[in-house]
């Protein structure tokens, strides 16, 4: 099969969807998009990132559909069953471990790989049958194409590896073929697509005809909100159009679904004295079906409407009539078996959101950069409260752009990026990596309690050798080689350990701040040279992963790690 056949899958916190391009032909193919919910009568880019299990934890739908299930599931079904959605937010802020565990909507847990690698199966299946019936008579497998995994930039190391692991574990690649998938970030993906996009293909809310400038020397921040996390991105066009990260990506877990939550914490405002508590636990399927119509009310900036299903109004009038639970609230009123939503309410959902993106922009615009623009691409982003804010915020500043189909940027921009990783020319390192070495033993500069002999010499162990400093420019492409010697002259394996920090300057591998974060051996069988024998490290950092090899130069044994950022438990 073609090198350019490839497929992309943007996992998305509230929302998934893939892209994909067969087309041997070289140049600019806009990539196939995937529309769901057709027998819902929909047509959306996109399906909500949910997933359901049965009681026995054995996978039954994703998407639409198991939202549909769950949602049409009688309270005791759906006890019993695992309905997991917004589980991408485990991978949050936080450093992953192999087995930990999330929690379903009745309570129960499962491992978070298990959940992932599901939900990546289905979506890796479904994108094959898609292809398959769109090309007559040829079958596809996962090994024909090159994939691409969209993540959000400002995820720990490791749950981007947690991503990969599970991609593996569902059979897009095996261990073997994992150079065939590609990590993408998703700000960075959305900006290789808008780069291309013409003048009409951007809503601006003072409806002048801009597109985003490809010039070299431009420099623009990409806001990719999503409903999980805000993920920010700083970009110059470098001569060629490719792209250079000015700033280490940034942002915040206060996406789409902080809003949602504000709007499920009003509705416990208005139906007080434990009638929403008491709703919630009995009716959760119910409760899904409420969020879902509100993602559509978010979309814009006037009183909405909801109605009320005939079970909370149940429960409501048997504590009072429903009237009277909107008297003591602001900002709601009962409109013959609707609640009607004040667009100030509805503007109050949205304060902590935007305030977030605010505060994260205005650091940006406080360093020493020429921003040209402010691009927002995600399915949040479809939102007037959020377009009108960023623009009111900053408009005296920059430009303010947002593709017309913000929801498909990142995919079909990753599809873009799977032809050329190159089209991010640089990253900025988000730590400081170094390796352990031994040298030799200086008081006047070395802890005394670091001291060791090795062949009657003194060492100092421990010490901490930079690889590469936390905000220095990595290519994509560029391999830092660094040569080490044999401590010993009849040591037969040297072994590597690596560290990362988001301090500067470390002096030794055990001081605060520095955790390991990979290790292997090299075999280093021919001992004739002694201590001079030389082992050549080197390691790829300008990838969205880092990887490492170690070559022994004597008898050319080599080692290699991917750097593993997730502990086992």
């Amino acid at each position: 099969m073609a090198e350019s056949f490839i497929i992309a899958i943007d996992f998305g916190t509230a929302y998934s969807g893939y892209a994909y391009n067969i087309t041997s032909i070289e140049g600019e193919i806009d990539p196939m998009l995937k529309k769901w919910g057709k027998e819902h009568g929909l047509e959306t880019p996109k399906t909500p990132t949910s997933i359901l299990f049965d009681e026995h934890g054995e996978f039954m739908k994703f998407g639409y559909e198991a939202k549909t299930a769950y949602i049409k599931m009688r309270g005791e079904d759906a006890k019993k069953h695992y309905f997991f959605e917004n589980f991408k937010m485990a991978l949050y802020g936080r450093k992953l471990v192999r087995d930990v565990t999330i929690k379903a909507a009745n309570g129960k847990e499962m491992t978070a790989l298990k959940v992932f690698t599901e939900a990546l199966r289905f979506l890796k299946e479904d994108a094959l049958k898609t292809i398959s019936s769109n090309v007559a008579g040829l079958e596809f497998l996962a090994s024909d194409f090159n994939w691409v995994l969209t993540v959000p930039a400002i995820w720990d190391p490791s749950a981007k590896q947690f991503m990969r692991e599970a991609a593996t574990e569902a059979g897009i690649v095996t261990e073997d073929t994992e150079e065939k998938l590609i990590i993408a970030l998703e700000p960075e993906a959305a900006s290789v697509w808008c780069k291309k996009l013409p003048s009409d293909g951007f809503i601006t809310p003072n409806h002048n005809r801009d597109s985003l400038d490809e010039s070299p020397g431009t420099q623009y921040i990409v806001v990719d909100c999503g409903g999980g996390t805000i993920d920010i991105t700083v970009h110059e066009v470098l001569e060629g159009g490719a792209l250079k990260e000015l700033h280490k990506a940034s942002g915040n877990d206060l996406g789409g679904q902080t809003v949602d939550k504000k709007f499920k914490e009003f509705l416990g405002e208005i139906f007080c004295d434990g009638v929403w508590d008491e709703y919630e636990k009995n009716y959760p399927s119910e409760v899904q079906k409420m969020m879902y119509d509100f993602t559509r009310l978010k979309q814009v900036d006037e009183d909405v409407q909801i109605t009320c299903p005939y079970n909370l109004g149940k429960l409501a009038q048997k504590k009072k009539e429903i009237e009277d639970f909107f008297k003591s609230v602001e900002g709601a009123f009962w409109n013959e078996g609707s609640i009607r939503i004040s667009k100030e309410k509805m503007r109050f959902f949205f304060a902590e959101s935007l305030k977030g993106i605010t505060e994260s922009l205005n650091e940006i615009f406080k360093k020493d950069f020429r921003i040209e623009f402010i691009l927002l691409v995600g399915g949040y982003a479809g939102s007037q409260i959020l377009r009108q804010h960023i623009s009111d915020q900053f408009a005296d500043k920059c430009k303010v752009l947002c593709p017309f189909r913000a929801q498909e940027a990142i995919v079909k921009g990753a599809v873009q990026f799977g032809k050329n990783p190159e089209l991010v020319a640089s990253r900025k390192s988000a730590y400081t990596y170094g390796t352990e070495i031994a040298e030799m033993f200086d008081q006047s500069k070395h802890k005394a309690e670091k001291k060791f002999l090795a062949d009657g010499r003194e060492m100092c162990g421990d010490v901490f050798m930079k690889l590469v400093s936390e905000g220095d420019d990595v290519s994509w492409d560029e391999i830092k080689e660094h040569t080490l010697y044999a401590v010993e002259a009849e040591q037969t394996a040297m072994s590597l350990t690596f560290f990362r920090t988001e301090r500067q300057n470390v002096k030794y591998v055990d001081e605060w701040g520095v955790e390991e974060v990979a290790s292997f051996e090299v075999d280093m069988p021919i001992v004739k040279g002694g201590r001079k024998r030389e082992v050549k490290l080197q390691i790829k950092f300008g990838s969205t992963e880092i990887t490492a090899t170690a070559t022994d130069m004597a008898s050319l044994s080599k080692g290699s790690v991917k750097i593993d950022f997730m502990t086992k438990s």
